[in-house]
């Protein structure tokens, strides 16, 4: 009995490539690729269990965007905290 191979998702290689590049070349843009395109391939494997596979890279791109995401956001508050420190103890020097 033969039985069709299992195809891997296009989709799932492109969000873990992006995962990878959003920490190294391309960041913060590589991450949300990562995480759009992780979220659809692990969508069109669930709708096609029988021809669809890769959902382990799908997942490691979501896992990967995310958390680069997270490490933007807190860099974020980070700087305007600092930001609003310096500015704070200026505006106070100058008084």
């Amino acid at each position: 009995m033969d039985t069709p191979a299992k195809e891997t998702s296009v989709t799932a290689i492109v969000s873990l490539v992006s995962g990878i590049l959003g920490w190294t070349v391309v960041p913060f843009i590589g991450a949300v690729v990562a995480v759009i395109t992780g979220h659809i391939a692990r969508s069109e494997i669930r709708n096609n269990p029988a021809t669809k596979e890769g959902d382990g890279l799908a997942l490691a791109g979501v896992i990967l965007g995310w958390t680069n995401i997270a490490v933007w956001i807190l860099a974020m508050l980070l700087f305007g905290g600092v930001l609003l420190t310096i500015l704070g103890i200026a505006a106070t020097k100058a008084d």
